[in-house]
């Protein structure tokens, strides 16, 4: 029998860590923002720091995790399709010379990201779906909403 309940334990400790490593993100956005969608490749520009405004003239910025904690391997693999490390530089160099309004800001964990994107105007940013607040605005990717069948950010 403790040979059972250790088996039932470890098989239980392996299921909370698949669970986590297969989050769902969403991409959130400022109140005010009036973008509802974007494409996946817009997304992408928007990870990278290649879109400065919104179509409404506001600036872009996008808030998003360390490229070195766990949370952010989905992202690292299904939009940028880069290292940790060469996610660190891209960030450095959109950021370079815009020290007034960074094209990207790093949060210290999902509720800072939330709260950030909560407080910018213009602000978007990726975080696991069980962290949204009724202060951002859940846009689709792809046309698709997070949890709906096909969505692209959906965790492993």
């Amino acid at each position: 029998m403790p040979g059972q309940r250790v088996l039932a334990i470890a098989l239980l400790v392996l299921g909370w860590s698949t669970a986590a490593a297969s989050k769902d993100m969403a991409l959130v956005s400022n109140k005010t923002n009036s973008v509802t969608a974007v494409s996946l490749a817009e997304l992408v520009k928007l990870c990278k720091g290649q879109t400065n405004r919104w179509p409404d003239g506001r600036p872009v910025t996008f808030v998003t995790r360390d490229p070195g904690s766990a949370e952010m391997r989905l992202v690292l693999e299904k939009v940028y399709g880069m290292s940790k490390g060469e996610v660190s530089t891209l960030i450095a160099t959109a950021n370079h010379g815009r020290v007034n309004h960074p094209a990207i800001v790093i949060a210290n964990s999902d509720e800072d990201l939330v709260r950030k994107v909560e407080s910018t105007p213009g602000a978007v940013g990726l975080v696991d779906v069980y962290s949204i607040t009724g202060g951002v605005t859940v846009l689709r990717v792809g046309g698709k909403l997070p949890l709906e069948p096909g969505y692209g950010l959906h965790g492993n």
